[in-house]
């Protein structure tokens, strides 16, 4: 298994999705970066989001998240 750019550029965008309410959600605006417009188009193609330009995580998306933060503090824990 590989994690290619595509996958590193959604998951990058999926963090800065707010974890304090799901009521809150994020808009990637017509200027931004290309790679973080085109993985908000993917990340709503794949039901991920509500929106293609952001919107608000769907069921699915709130559950990848939740799999985010996990994979992110088990590689940012320090072994001993």
């Amino acid at each position: 298994m590989r994690i290619n750019k595509t996958m590193i550029d959604e998951m990058e965008l999926l963090a800065k999705f707010p974890r304090a309410s799901h009521m809150q959600g994020i808009k990637v605006h017509s200027d931004a970066d290309a790679a973080l417009r085109d993985a908000a188009q993917r990340l709503f193609d794949k039901g991920i989001t509500d929106s293609p330009d952001g919107g608000y995580l769907t069921d699915l998306g709130l559950d990848l998240v939740k799999h985010l933060d996990t994979l992110y503090a088990a590689l940012s824990s320090k072994a001993g």
